[in-house]
C-alpha cells in the first residue's frame, strides 16, 4: 500500500515541526507511518519549512547545483594539486574502471572527480568539503543510472539529513566526521533506502558503515598528494558494503544509530589532538607547500622543517626495520576508509579574516595571522584565502581571487606574518590600518563556521558583521 505523504504531514506535521527528533527517533516514526526513511525526512522538512513535497525535492537538488558543476570540472579539465587528473583518468576507462558494478563504479569515479573539482572551483561544504565529494558523486551516479527525478531527490534529501548531523558534530580535524565517516554513513543510508530497505535497516547500515571510520584522521590526507583518494572513494565502497551486508545477510547488529553517531562525535573531539600530533610528526615532510606563502615564514623555521624531514625519514626506516626484524618468515606470515580543499583548514580561517576586513577602515598596512599547529602546516592552502579575505573581503568561493591574491600589487605594500600557536583550534588575525584596525580571536570549526572568543573593537561588533555577511558563528 502506498502511503500518502501529504496525509502524514497533516496528521503528525505539528509534532514534526515543533520538536527536534534524532535519527533513531525518525526511524521509529517512519516505521510506524509505513514510510521509507527518505520520505519521512522529506515529510519532516515539509512540516518545518512549510513547503510542498515537490518544493522540498527541488530545493535539496538545488543545493547540489554548484557541486555537480565542480564534478564536471573534475571529469574534464580539472587538475588537483593533490590528486592530479584522477577524475578524468578514471572516466576515460569506462563504467568498470574501479569495480565491476556500474552504479558503484560511477559513484567512486564521480566522487574523486568532485574532489578534483573542489581544488579548482571549490565546493559547498557540509561537515567539510570531504563529505560533499561522496554525496555529490553518489547523486551523479544515480542520475547516470537512470533513477527517476523523484528517487534522486529523495536520495538527496536523506543524504543531506545524515550530513546535517555530522556538520554539527565536526569540531576539529578528522575524516571520521567528514569525508570518510559522514560519506560512508550517507552512502549506506541512501543505497539501503533505494534498495527497498526498511527504516531500521537504513539505520543499521549507517551504524555498520561508521564502524571502520571511528577516529580516522584527515590532516595528512588534505596536504599530502594522493592519500585522500582512498578516504573519499572508500566512503562509497564502505557504504555500499554496509548496505549489502544489512540487506543480504543475517549479520547481527544491535548498536543504536544515535549511540553510534554520538560516540563517533565524542571520539572525534578526544582522539583528534593525539592522532593529529603523530600524523604531523611523520607526514609533515610530505606536505605540499606554496613557495609564495613560504616567503612569509621565518628562514629559521623553514630550515628546521627541512632538517626534521630528513630526521623523520631516517627514524621511520629504523622503526620499520625493527618491525621487520620481529616478523615471521614469509611462509608463516599469517597467524592464528572547501576551494583550497578543506572547509575547516580554509573556510573557517577565511571567514574569520572576512569579519576582520569589515571591522577595518583605511589602508591596510600589516596582517598578522596566528594558526594552531594543524592549520599552520596547511598554510599553503589557507593563507591565500585568509589574505584575500583580509585585504578585499573576498568570500570563500572566490577562486579567481584565491589564485591571484599573492601576486596583487596591494600585497606588496602590506607586511604579512604567519605564526604557529601550540593551542588546539586557535586561529587569530590582526589587521593594522591607517584608520581603524581589527583583531579576531577565534576557534576553528568545520563547514566554514567560526567560533569567536574575543575581538577588537569588540566581540559584539564582530558578531554583528558576521550576521550581516551570513557567516555562521558557533560555540
Amino acid at each position: 500500500m502506498t502511503v500518502n505523504i501529504s496525509e502524514v504531514v497533516q496528521r503528525i506535521g505539528s509534532d514534526l515541526a515543533n520538536n527536534t527528533y534524532t535519527l533513531g527517533e525518525l526511524v521509529t516514526f517512519a516505521e510506524r507511518e509505513g514510510l521509507s526513511l527518505s520520505r519521512l525526512v522529506v515529510a519532516e522538512a515539509m512540516a518545518k519549512e512549510g513547503k510542498t513535497y515537490e518544493e522540498i525535492l527541488s530545493a535539496v537538488m538545488a543545493e547540489f547545483k554548484h557541486n555537480l558543476a565542480a564534478l564536471e570540472v573534475g571529469m574534464t579539465w580539472g587538475r588537483s594539486f593533490l590528486l592530479g587528473t584522477v577524475g578524468s583518468d578514471l572516466a576515460s576507462l569506462g563504467d568498470r574502471a574501479v569495480i565491476d558494478d556500474s552504479l558503484i563504479n560511477r559513484a567512486v569515479v564521480s566522487t574523486l572527480a568532485t574532489e578534483v573539482g573542489n581544488h579548482e572551483i571549490g565546493l559547498r561544504p557540509c561537515a567539510g568539503t570531504g563529505d560533499s565529494c561522496p554525496y555529490t558523486g553518489l547523486i551523479k551516479a544515480l542520475q547516470q543510472e537512470g533513477f527517476s527525478e523523484e528517487q534522486v531527490g529523495l536520495a538527496a534529501a536523506l543524504i543531506l539529513k545524515v550530513g546535517s548531523i555530522f556538520r554539527a558534530g565536526k569540531r576539529t580535524t578528522g575524516c571520521n566526521m567528514e569525508g570518510f565517516g559522514a560519506g560512508a554513513a550517507g552512502t549506506a543510508a541512501v543505497l539501503t533506502d533505494l534498495r527497498g530497505g526498511t527504516p531500521q535497516q537504513v539505520a543499521r547500515a549507517i551504524v555498520l558503515a561508521l564502524s571502520p571510520t571511528i577516529g580516522v584522521p584527515c590532516t595528512p590526507r588534505v596536504m599530502v598528494s594522493g592519500l585522500c583518494a582512498t578516504h573519499i572513494g572508500g566512503a562509497i565502497l564502505i557504504g555500499n558494503l554496509a548496505s549489502n551486508l544489512i540487506l543480504r545477510t543475517s549479520l547481527p547488529l544491535d548498536v543504536d544509530v544515535d549511540v553510534m553517531i554520538a560516540m563517533a562525535a565524542k571520539v572525534h573531539t578526544q582522539a583528534a589532538p593525539v592522532i593529529t600530533a603523530i600524523n604531523l610528526a611523520y607526514l609533515e615532510p610530505f606536505f605540499r607547500k606554496n613557495p609564495d606563502v613560504e616567503s612569509f615564514v621565518h628562514e629559521d623555521i623553514r630550515k628546521m622543517e627541512t632538517e626534521e624531514a630528513s630526521r623523520i625519514r631516517q627514524q621511520a626506516r629504523e622503526e620499520v626495520r625493527a618491525l621487520l626484524a620481529g616478523s615471521h618468515p614469509l611462509s608463516q606470515v599469517l597467524g592464528d576508509v572547501v576551494v583550497g580543499g578543506s572547509s575547516i583548514a580554509v573556510g573557517s580561517p577565511t571567514n574569520m579574516a572576512r569579519i576582520g576586513h569589515f571591522l577595518t577602515s583605511g589602508t591596510i598596512t600589516k596582517i598578522t595571522v596566528d594558526l594552531t599547529t594543524d592549520l599552520f602546516v596547511r598554510r599553503a592552502i589557507n593563507m591565500p584565502a585568509i589574505l584575500m579575505a583580509a585585504l578585499t573581503g573576498a568570500k570563500t568561493d572566490d577562486m579567481e581571487m584565491y589564485r591571484k591574491v599573492l601576486t596583487l600589487p596591494e600585497i606588496k605594500s602590506v607586511e604579512v606574518k604567519v605564526n604557529k600557536v601550540d593551542v588546539p583550534e586557535v586561529q587569530q588575525i590582526r589587521i593594522e590600518a591607517t584608520e581603524t584596525g581589527s583583531w579576531i580571536d577565534a576557534r576553528n570549526r568545520g563547514g566554514g563556521r567560526v567560533a569567536i572568543v574575543a575581538a577588537e573593537p569588540s566581540r559584539e561588533a564582530a558578531l554583528e558583521v558576521a550576521a550581516k555577511l551570513g557567516i555562521q558563528v558557533v560555540d
